[in-house]
């Protein structure tokens, strides 16, 4: 479906073969190791280096973090951990990619499990990746990759629903990328006012989704409006996101009005973070959900044209010092 007219009034993996893996620096991991010692004639060691001896360490543990990249991917391997008969490690699902054969020397994998890297690995206490844009935290290897999974400061994804946008970013980068490449209307102000029209409502197939972008109390909020099919019927749903985390959007709060014939119908909530992806915002409901012979009353004449006037306000919660309960703090 694609809305006919808008008006915004703002108040203020596949198989690869052998030759075209990319081999970035190979790891050999020898399964036998020789105990031999060097005697050690000089009995006058120095121990006040100890300086010296945290770097050595940290030179340590960043050699076997290199060590545990795979070559191939160059991503941190996890159990299971594969090596060939020569000691070259790749991780399993490069392992998957390569027809079995090791990618450095073109032996046979097999099934040979690297045990004494996954065993060094399970020593490790690495960073998260995630530092250089202000993670301070530091877990176990194998608690790693967890955590940067549901880490704050990874990045975000591309809230725009109407393609399939594989683009992340932190969230100045997103905006800039939302008006420039996908052309979405920027608008500052905490109140808004929406048209929709469309010349024949029933036709809800290929559904064009609409966003907004508001810029309102330093943070950008974004405005879906689409139509889609819940059961046999067509409904039409306005809900709000906010670009940044679950914590922070807690701290605001916005309604929604739909109206006509003197009827109208209100919601109000507090807006999702764009952690959760549109659907699923969507599939919950969580917004303002009008029917169709609903929205064909707000529309008024023959109910043949859908004419919608969709209009809302953000504001922000502020805690009362006297009792701890909320007030909201509405834009001007």
């Amino acid at each position: 479906m694609e809305l006919d007219s808008i008006e915004c009034v703002s108040s203020s993996d596949g198989m690869i073969d052998d030759d075209e893996i990319p081999l970035h620096h190979p790891h050999i991991i020898h399964s036998q190791y020789s105990s031999s010692k060097t005697p050690n004639n000089n009995n006058n060691i120095n121990n006040s280096s100890s300086n010296n001896d945290g770097i050595a360490a940290i030179h340590s543990t960043t050699s076997v973090h290199e060590l545990l990249e795979c070559p191939v991917c160059t991503n941190s391997m996890y159990p299971p951990i594969h090596q060939c008969h020569n000691g070259h490690t790749i991780c399993s699902t490069c392992k998957a990619r390569a027809h079995n054969r090791c990618p450095t020397c073109r032996q046979e994998l097999g099934d040979i499990r690297c045990l004494a890297l996954e065993k060094v690995a399970e020593s490790l206490e690495l960073p998260c990746k995630y530092g250089s844009v202000g993670c301070p935290e530091i877990f176990p290897y194998y608690s790693k990759l967890k955590h940067e999974s549901v880490c704050n400061f990874r990045p975000y994804s591309c809230p725009y629903a109407g393609s399939e946008c594989s683009v992340v970013g932190d969230i100045p980068y997103l905006v800039s990328h939302l008006r420039d490449d996908h052309k979405v209307d920027m608008h500052s102000g905490c109140t808004f006012n929406h048209r929709y029209v469309k010349s024949n409502p029933r036709e809800v197939e290929n559904a064009t989704w609409m966003l907004t972008v508001f810029n309102c109390f330093g943070q950008c909020f974004c405005l879906h409006f689409e139509a889609f099919q819940l059961g046999t019927a067509p409904v039409y749903m306005a809900f709000l996101r906010f670009m940044g985390d679950e914590m922070e959007a807690r701290n605001y709060s916005y309604s929604l009005e739909v109206g006509g014939n003197g009827r109208k119908l209100t919601w109000e909530g507090t807006p999702r973070s764009i952690r959760d992806s549109h659907r699923k915002v969507r599939d919950s409901h969580d917004g303002l959900v009008i029917q169709r012979n609903m929205a064909l009353f707000f529309s008024g004449g023959e109910r043949k044209e859908l004419k919608l006037r969709v209009t809302g306000r953000i504001w922000k919660e502020q805690q009362n010092p006297d009792g701890g309960a909320c007030m909201p703090n509405l834009c001007t």
